[in-house]
């Protein structure tokens, strides 16, 4: 995406800011970064694998460089189960500049650092600046970015290294150095010099939380993104609650071309009851939603999908089985939108729950018509409750038919009024604060500090600061290259001031001020560069009294780390 956004970018800026030679000079700058982006992803793997002989492609006989940093220094705690650490040189800095060193000195640091981890389980260098010199240049018209040998520039890059130490702790080295690159004989970007900026390590000193799908009863095997049997564009879900009210979570999933219920079993872990809950056959999507639709006392699903949207009504009542059938139809949900997420919620106060549906629309077949303020999504649909086991769809009379590719959505009282307010996270449009005022909303999300223009893919409420209010995390995507690409064209440019910087900066903390209206503390308490990054939410994992913030990330992948 942030290919497309870079010639958009340089077309917008070019029309008024660039002359031609200016833009074709942009091109190839890029071009020449992201050729050593690439290019040093093989770095990575070589890394993680500890693979020396790649490794040493990257470097010259003879360099510029202080001995590198290989051994751990004395630690202090952070937090109560966190513990950081710097790294010092083996051998005694120079004061004098960058002295010489050879490829061969270098990596052995190199190596008894990594000697440092019983095992690597990820390891990666990232472009964060590059300009190179004016002689230098890409190859035109060649089929994946790269660099006429001996291009020279200078980059800034970081690393991280991700594994467990020789004592089994979990620990997460993390540095970046400034580094005189040039593009070798060998066809690899070589550090002619070497300079470290920071470098230290944080490390778990117990394990909150151990990877136990398989053991569990979870571990279902999926086909791969692009076969034949998972080729859809759309992403799934899982939902956890209690279907058969034994007072034990359990967990719906929805994946391609069928449902999974797992049961649990009391004794940690579950077991797949998707053929005796009728569930497996029946209609799938992408988020499930378990809540209590006809208030009888047991769980039902919802499932927002790509087409007509899905409600499952659970027979425990009526059969003293957690059975599901498929009511979609009778009950007035089979209404057709992008659906990628559902939430419940009473909307208008007659103690029956209602449903809102984020929908989005087929990018790759749809282009949104703006990066940042796009309305040719698919309306968000809502689904009033009739307390006759139907609903009406009833988003336009609301005020809530969103269309700016709507990715998430939460509720919450944000007034304190007694009324539930609705957040929309958008993907290509600005984000909206849905006001309840009782008989329809009204969007404040620039009155109440929570606009927020990044590509929203989560939301979520809790008090992080324990002061009794309920604050709000907006999760959206950061990007290396983004970054890179944007303060290369607006140096001067910050997340205030530049709506393209902040689309690459990353997840939003905002601070409920008690007067219905949000602080954006992201700058203070964090900086929440998540990645690609998708839901998540507030969890206090450590159970110290303060809530803690998760994000997963990622999309998919293909053969290369080149491919997102």
């Amino acid at each position: 995406m942030m290919v497309s956004i870079f010639t958009l970018l340089i077309g917008f800026v070019s029309s008024g800011t660039f002359a031609q030679n200016d833009r074709t000079r942009l091109e190839v700058t890029e071009d020449l970064s992201e050729s050593l982006a690439n290019d040093i992803l093989e770095l990575s793997v070589a890394v993680r694998d500890r693979d020396f002989e790649i490794m040493s492609l990257y470097f010259p006989a003879q360099f510029s460089a202080k001995p590198f940093s290989s051994r751990p220094a004395a630690s202090k705690t952070q937090v109560k189960w966190i513990t950081v650490h710097n790294w010092e040189a083996a051998a005694p800095n120079q004061t004098n500049g960058a002295a010489k060193t050879t490829k061969s000195e270098f990596l052995k640091n190199w190596k008894e650092f990594l000697e440092h981890f019983s095992d690597i389980e990820d390891a990666r260098f990232k472009v964060k600046e590059a300009n190179f010199d004016e002689n230098a240049n890409s190859v035109q018209g060649a089929k994946e970015p790269t660099a006429v040998v001996g291009a020279t520039g200078r980059a800034r890059i970081a690393f991280y290294v991700i594994g467990r130490d020789i004592d089994g702790k979990r620990e997460w080295a993390r540095g970046a150095f400034w580094a005189n690159v040039r593009f070798a004989a060998n066809k690899h970007w070589q550090f002619d010099s070497f300079e470290l900026i920071s470098f230290d390590s944080m490390v778990a000193e117990t394990d909150l939380f151990s990877e136990v799908a398989v053991p569990a009863g979870v571990g279902c095997p999926l086909p791969s993104f692009g076969t034949k049997e998972n080729s859809g564009f759309s992403w799934r879900g899982a939902a956890a609650g209690d279907l058969n009210n034994d007072c034990w979570i359990d967990l719906f999933a929805t994946s391609g071309g069928r449902n999974i219920v797992y049961l649990n079993d009391q004794k940690g872990g579950f077991r797949d009851a998707s053929e005796e809950t009728r569930v497996k056959q029946l209609a799938s999507g992408n988020g499930p939603l378990i809540f209590d639709y006809d208030n009888d006392g047991d769980s039902d699903v919802f499932i927002s999908t790509v087409g007509r949207q899905i409600l499952f009504q659970n027979q425990l009542k009526q059969t003293d089985k957690a059975e599901f059938i498929d009511i979609s139809l009778e009950s007035g949900v089979a209404k057709d939108a992008i659906g990628f997420s559902a939430i419940a919620g009473d909307v208008n106060g007659d103690g029956r729950l209602d449903i809102y549906v984020t929908s989005y629309n087929r990018y790759g077949q749809v282009t949104p018509d703006s990066w940042f303020r796009a309305t040719n999504g698919t309306p968000n649909l809502l689904f009033i409750n009739q307390a006759d086991g139907t609903f009406r769809e009833e988003a336009a009379k609301w005020g809530v038919d969103d269309r700016r590719w709507s990715s998430a959505a939460e509720f919450a009282d944000v007034n304190s009024d007694g009324k539930i307010d609705l957040y929309v996270a958008n993907d290509f449009g600005e984000k909206a604060m849905y006001v309840n005022k009782g008989d329809r909303f009204v969007d404040e999300a620039k009155e109440r500090g929570v606009l927020d223009p990044g590509n929203g893919m989560g939301v979520s409420f809790g008090d992080y600061n324990n002061d009794g209010l309920l604050d709000l995390h907006a999760t959206n995507m950061s990007s290396t290259a983004g970054n890179r690409i944007i303060t290369r064209l607006f140096p001067s440019a910050n997340v205030k001031d530049n709506v393209y910087k902040k689309l690459a900066s990353g997840n939003n903390l905002f601070e409920n001020t008690g007067d219905g209206k949000f602080r954006d503390v992201t700058a203070e308490v964090g900086g929440f560069s998540g990645g690609w990054a998708w839901g998540g939410g507030f969890l206090d994992f450590d159970n110290d009294g303060w809530e803690d913030i998760y994000t997963p990330n990622g999309f998919i992948s293909g053969k290369s780390m080149k491919d997102t």
